[in-house]
């Protein structure tokens, strides 16, 4: 992509009235736009972005079994009467509509009911179960406050997976596998080094359940963390019973604030029973399959690794999920440097590089100040002094250095 092209354009000054970290420096460099309080655009770079994270679950899901599914936004109030969850004295978090005859409908802030809906068409017997089904899709959620940039939000893309078990035993063996998918899920995404999984209360689901932390000053939470033992635990639970069943000792727990990135929770029989899914077991007697449900924002994850990584001169995207791998600056406006730049950029196309080239005619102060301020990993630069050579620096370094370009794209292309 040529620079020049994009309709979006950098900002040296923070929005006005956002006072969160991630938005401002993602609403500066071009990544998304705000449309209002708790809703936002995802532009060129940012979709870029959101596609990379999204490869990154789709295949984390699909090696340990998930199918993907994507259902839809509107919400027939009949399933959600029977599980209680129509009520705004119980969700107080629904957007709901009408239709022109008068007929209510839900705008969907989350799945388990819809889903095993669903199921009633496909599950019968033992030999139809497990069940693991996710998705990507929007959700809304109508906060009384919405915070944090694009970390909490009222319309948010989702990923929600939703396990369907014969027994609690297969139920808790896909837990923990799904457990394992979100550490690589995290680990992929630059972010699993300052993550950890950690005991959490389980709301109106189940006693208990697990969050996954990204420590941040940034984070709505507090958590507890045995730094020797890699076990953490949500300040809300802390207690002398939690401490005994984790085997930790409190004395060495040191305390964080950190950023909810991912949760997973056992549902037990709670939505099944009231949907009336059932199974028939190879008894022949019916039984009520054991579910779990397994989230994870996408938004909410763009946004801690833009809170985590980034430094005093703009984003720092892992290679995993940036926008682009490289990004190519022409500097100078010379015919002879145009020339090769475009030629560079044309050999980089050809090649598959992944590649962004800012073509602008623009001063070399403010191309460099994007270019920190963007993120891409690699800043590759072509001018008059660089010769028949070019210029390479990794966003996370500070110093330059001139390479061979023959030798540069050869390299580049056998580590794709």
């Amino acid at each position: 992509m040529r620079q020049s092209r994009l309709f979006t354009k950098t900002h040296k000054e923070d929005p006005k009235g956002e006072l969160s970290h991630n938005a401002q420096l993602l609403v500066r460099a071009g990544y998304i736009h705000k449309e209002m309080a708790g809703v936002y655009t995802y532009l060129p770079l940012g979709l870029r972005v959101i596609d990379k994270i999204t490869t990154i679950i789709r295949e984390e899901m699909n090696a340990i079994g998930g199918q993907e599914v994507l259902m839809t936004t509107l919400q027939d109030p009949a399933s959600w009467k029977k599980s209680g969850r129509w009520d705004d004295n119980v969700v107080d978090i629904w957007f709901k509509t009408q239709l022109k005859n008068g007929s209510e409908l839900g705008i969907a802030n989350t799945h388990e009911e819809a889903l095993t809906a669903l199921l009633l068409d496909h599950v019968s017997s033992y030999k139809d179960l497990p069940v693991y089904i996710y998705q990507f899709q929007n959700k809304f959620r109508n906060e009384l406050r919405a915070k944090s940039g694009i970390m909490r939000t009222r319309e948010f893309i989702m990923k929600d997976l939703y396990s369907f078990s014969r027994n609690t035993e297969e139920f808790q063996e896909f837990y923990e596998v799904c457990a394992g998918a979100y550490h690589k899920i995290f680990q992929r995404a630059g972010i699993g080094h300052l993550t950890y999984r950690t005991y959490a209360s389980g709301g109106s689901f189940s006693e208990f359940s697990d969050e996954f932390q990204t420590l941040s000053e940034a984070g709505e939470d507090t958590i507890y963390l045995d730094e020797q033992k890699q076990v953490a635990v949500n300040k809300e639970i802390l207690n002398d019973d939690i401490l005994k069943k984790l085997s930790i000792d409190k004395d060495k727990l040191v305390e964080k604030k950190a950023i909810e990135v991912g949760n997973i929770f056992p549902l037990g029989t709670k939505f099944s029973e009231a949907i009336g899914l059932r199974y028939t077991d190879n008894d022949g007697k019916e039984q009520t399959p054991i579910m779990g449900c397994y989230g994870i924002g996408l938004g909410r994850l763009m946004g801690t690794i833009v809170e985590v990584l980034s430094d005093g001169k703009g984003i720092v995207w892992p290679e995993s999920v940036a926008p682009f791998q490289f990004h190519l600056i022409r500097l100078g406006e010379a015919a002879e440097v145009k020339e090769k730049c475009d030629r560079f950029y044309d050999t980089c196309q050809k090649s598959g590089f992944d590649i962004l080239y800012d073509d602008r005619e623009a001063s070399a102060g403010d191309k460099l100040h994007d270019a920190d301020l963007l993120g891409i990993p690699v800043r590759l630069v072509i001018s008059a002094k660089t010769g028949e050579k070019i210029e390479y620096k990794k966003r996370t370094e500070e110093s330059a250095s001139l390479v061979d370009i023959t030798s540069f794209i050869e390299t580049a292309t056998k580590s794709k």
